[in-house]
């Protein structure tokens, strides 16, 4: 019984998806300039997949065959380039600078937007002095961490140094993608909870945060392959280089996205 139950169903959710294509095609024949945006929309989607596709695979046939022991040994000679501490080290680098700036960012923005007052000066200076932070070239902040972190500190070219560095670059982004996650979530939300009892934290912890998780994971993923390719010299600014060119990528992408 239960097995002819579930052929109903698919013969219902099949029937149901074809009498919707119908309908589709209809309303294209009234509308032809739809059918071309979508037909437009379907050809760069297939050609995103396919270079995509054929990026990996070219990767995958060119660099297999060079894969050997030898790349992934736990020290690095001269002989030997091998890949292991490079990738060690950018995996470090990259916790150390979410645990440094992720807590900060997620909390300033969560002040600026549940208990900040509305038109406040100092909400305004601070999203101004934000915007004003992702403004800054690069360069700027590698001579920062460079006379700062490494001179003044005498962390010398430590990871440590590196990590606070990315973490003051990367900052302003969170702060700005939880904000605007943040105040995506409709307030609605927000008076059914007060309309149940639960103070303002537990609002913000319970029902806020997780109807904007996904934009602020989104956000976080993006500084995240942000950091990945920006940690691939020892030097500070090359670093602060690669990785404001990332992120300013990856904030791109996310304003399209959301």
């Amino acid at each position: 019984m239960e097995a002819v139950k579930e052929m109903e169903s698919v013969e219902k959710i099949q029937a149901i998806n074809k009498t919707s294509w119908m309908q589709r095609m209809k309303s294209y024949k009234r509308t032809p300039l739809s059918f071309v945006l979508w037909l437009l929309v379907n050809v760069a989607m297939i050609a995103t997949v396919a270079v995509l596709a054929y990026l990996i695979v070219y990767i995958l046939v060119n660099g297999v065959p060079y894969l050997n022991s030898q790349l992934f040994e736990l020290k690095y000679t001269s002989e030997n380039a091998s890949v292991f501490p490079a990738i060690i080290n950018t995996l470090i680098m990259t916790v150390l600078s979410l645990v440094l700036a992720v807590p900060l960012g997620i909390f300033a923005a969560i002040y600026l937007v549940e208990y900040a007052k509305k038109g406040s000066k100092l909400v305004k200076i601070i999203r101004i002095t934000t915007e004003t932070l992702q403004g800054i070239p690069s360069i700027i902040f590698g001579l920062f961490g460079l006379l700062f972190f490494s001179t003044a500190l005498h962390w010398g070219y430590s990871l440590l140094a590196g990590a606070m560095t990315l973490g003051i670059m990367i900052l302003p982004l969170i702060i700005r993608t939880t904000e605007e996650a943040l105040m995506g979530v409709p307030d609605a939300y927000r008076e059914a909870s007060f309309g149940l009892g639960a103070g303002k934290l537990r609002t913000v912890f319970k029902v806020v945060l997780p109807s904007a998780i996904s934009g602020i994971l989104s956000g976080v993923v993006g500084l995240v392959v942000a950091l990945i390719v920006a940690y691939k010299e020892k030097s500070l600014l090359t670093v602060a280089l690669f990785a404001c060119a990332a992120v300013f990528i990856a904030e791109r992408i996310m304003g399209f996205v959301m």
